[in-house]
This record gives structure tokens, sequence and C-alpha cells, in this order.
């Protein structure tokens, strides 16, 4: 865990700030020297170590992109960030530091989990958003940090509000679907074999299609209790698609594999749920990223 100085006081801060300002630049711009130092003293006050956030925490990281970060700035949700913390998990499976890229394989599994319990509907989520993550190092291990916290942050840019503002509010049936929905395309992409061609890992494959069939099997057990013409309809899609994933997941070769998956992969394109998520009340504009896959 990272160690630091403690803190001073906000007016401690301000009135060493401001004194040097004031004399660097003269008594004419001693009102921009404030402002610019009060700025400056808000944003140290601000900072919290990346060990201790919780979630709900709305920030603003003090470096770009991937690497070693000890602080954020920690902001009033309703003013403009970067990111908000998601969800969090410790790392149980592991006794020795298993690595960086261990890790990330654990959080690339897991994040998408925690991060759609606390947003439910990724729909509804400002464009650009996307799940970032910090885990433990190598030196923070040694001490007994385990903690991974799963981010949902703008790559660019920033947003200002609550990602989950609503969750509380959700309908049962909303809750339902999207809890079923969400597990679909986690057990998707959790389950994504590394090898890039089906004759490479013919295995590997047809245990990602039977994460998919079993997990729309208990998205069709949800929907059977949500009324609505829509949903019925959704509903009698995804039931062919289930048999077409299970097709995949018991075939007896590559060939076979492949002429199962395409109407399986096809068939949980999200542009297909748009009409019954409408008939929810939920967001019906398919993300960028996810319309992307399945145009190609």
């Amino acid at each position: 865990m990272a160690i630091a100085a403690p803190y001073r006081s906000l007016r401690g801060i301000s009135a060493v700030v401001a004194l040097l300002a004031i004399g660097a630049v003269g008594c004419s711009d001693v009102s921009d020297a404030v402002d610019s130092a009060t700025d400056g003293a808000k944003k140290v006050a601000r900072q919290r170590s990346v060990y201790s956030l919780d979630v709900g925490d709305c920030y603003n990281p003090n470096s770009k992109g991937e690497g070693t970060a000890y602080t954020v700035e920690i902001v009033p949700c309703a003013e403009a960030h970067e990111g908000q913390v998601a969800g969090e998990f410790s790392i149980t499976e592991e006794k020795a530091y298993p690595g960086d890229e261990a890790i990330s394989a654990i959080a690339d599994k897991r994040c998408p989990v925690e991060a759609g319990k606390f947003a439910p509907d990724t729909w509804a989520l400002p464009k650009g958003v996307a799940i970032f993550y910090y885990t433990p190092t190598k030196e923070s291990w040694a001490t007994g940090d385990r903690a991974v916290s799963c981010t949902y942050t703008k790559e660019s840019g920033t947003y200002t509000g609550e990602l989950n503002p609503d969750v509380k509010s959700l309908k049962p049936e909303q809750t339902t679907y999207l809890t079923g929905s969400n597990g679909v395309y986690d057990a998707l992409w959790a389950t994504q074999p590394e090898k890039d061609t089906v004759e490479d890992d013919l295995p590997g494959y047809k245990a990602q299609a039977k994460a998919v069939a079993d997990a729309l099997d208990t998205h069709l057990k949800g929907l059977k209790g949500i009324d609505g013409a829509e949903v019925g309809k959704l509903r009698d899609q995804l039931t062919k698609t289930a048999a077409s994933w299970r097709k995949a997941a018991n075939a007896g070769d590559a060939d076979a594999f492949y002429i199962a998956y395409d109407s399986a992969f096809t068939g949980i394109d999200p542009g297909k749920t748009v009409a019954a998520r409408k008939e929810l009340g939920l967001a019906t504009t398919v993300p960028a990223d996810d319309a992307e896959v399945w145009a190609g």
C-alpha cells in the first residue's frame, strides 16, 4: 500500500499557495491568483488513496492510461468527473502474487458482474463509458492487499451525475429482464477462448457455447414471468437461439460447430431486444461497441 504524508488542512494549503502566487504575479492579479490557489487546494484536499475507494465514489484519475496509481481526486458526483466506482471484490483464490496478467484476467471476468449490479442497464450509460479497474500491485500484495475496485470510466472527456440514480426504482420485471440479459452477455465474454479459430480450440468454444446456453435458459425462466407481446416474441426467439447454442456445445467437430454457431450468435444480437426493452420502459439505444460487434 502506498504511504503518504498526512494532508495539511485546506486552509493552511490555501494560505501558503496564495501568498506565493501573489508575490509572483503582483497585486493587479491577486483575485486570479487566489482563485487558482483555491482550486489547487481543493484538488489536493480531495485526494484519496486508491486503496480506500468506496463503491459510488465519483473521481478524476491523476494520470491517464494504464500504469501504477496511488491516489485519485474524489469529487461530488454532481460535478464533472471521469469515473465512478461501480463495485469491488477481493481476490481469494490466490495465496502468492499471481502476476499482472492473471490478476487482470480475474478482473476482466468479475468486474462486469460487479458493475452490472451497480448499474444494471448498461444501455443507459453515457457514451464512451467503459469498465476499468484498480488492482493490487506486487508490492501492495505483499502487505495484504487483495482488493479490486471496478469502475465505469469515460475514456475521454467527463460526465456529470451518478450512473445508477434510478437503480432502486427499477420495477421487478425490469430487474428480472436486466439480470437475465446481462447474464447472457457476461457468459459470452467471460468464457471467450484465447484462440482465434474454432479449429485451434474446439473444446474451449464448446465450453463457451454451453455457458451461453445455460445463461439463456436462466434468462428464459425469468422472461416467462413477464407479460407483454414484445417480451413474448423475444422469449420465443431466444428459445430457438438457446437450442442453437446447445447444438454448438454438443458439436462433434468444427464444421458442426460453425453451422450451429451462425444462428446462435445472430440470435443474441442486442438489436433484436429493442422492442422488448421499449415495452419494459428501458433504454433502447444499442451501445456503439455492441452494435459494431454484431454488425461485423
